[in-house]
């Protein structure tokens, strides 16, 4: 099964972007999703191959955002669809069986899509309000993952489950017992001043809570 965390990436800069990565994988995270949106192909490309080097030192899982042709140009774990990226079939096409492909949803309608899909794992949220992420849609709150997650399983709705959007070390607990599968966190762990404190709490809540 996947990990229960997953960090992703932060950084306006290559630069910025590795040393947030490095800090993540130094500290206890072992899936990173790189999210480096609106830059040139080669400072892309030089970061995620940069990457993809650590993740391998650190036996982390190198998922990347939206680029599926990245993703099979140099190898990485599998790919993160957005609602409006490529179609998750025409992903499958390109990368095989293998990869992993995650996609994006903010309501059960796009549950059941994404379900229908074969996507691998979902991202459901906002949780609450985050700057991380422009144009955001609806803020869910634990009431919104509670009905979802009874919703999937009136109807039989198999797939892992991961919040995202504003999630801070209080809310872990009740989100997961909503029945997620982990969270999605990007500027809690970016922005943390003891990022190994805040890991092993973050993992200790993710894998304790039943």
């Amino acid at each position: 099964m996947y990990n229960k965390l997953h960090y992703i990436s932060q950084g306006n800069t290559v630069e910025e972007q590795l040393h947030n990565i490095h800090k993540a994988l130094d500290n206890g995270c072992h899936w990173i999703q790189l999210r480096f949106k609106n830059q040139n192909a080669l400072e892309v490309f030089t970061l995620a191959e940069a990457v993809k080097m650590l993740c391998k030192e650190y036996l982390a899982t190198f998922i990347i955002n939206d680029n599926v042709h990245l993703v099979k140009q140099l190898d990485a774990d599998g790919v993160h669809l957005g609602l409006s990226d490529m179609k998750v079939e025409e992903a499958r096409l390109i990368l095989g069986t293998t990869k992993i492909i995650g996609g994006t949803a903010n309501t059960f309608i796009d549950v059941r899509q994404r379900t229908a899909e074969n996507c691998d794992y979902i991202g459901l949220g906002p949780f609450q309000f985050t700057t991380t992420k422009q144009n955001l849609s609806p803020i869910l709150g634990l009431e919104g993952y509670r009905l979802i997650i009874q919703q999937m399983k009136i109807k039989n709705i198999q797939i892992p489950i991961y919040a995202i959007g504003g999630i801070t070390l209080e809310n872990v607990e009740d989100l997961m017992e909503t029945g997620i599968q982990g969270i999605a966190a990007s500027g809690l762990i970016t922005q943390s001043k003891n990022p190994s404190q805040l890991i092993k709490q973050l993992n200790d809540k993710l894998y304790d809570t039943i």
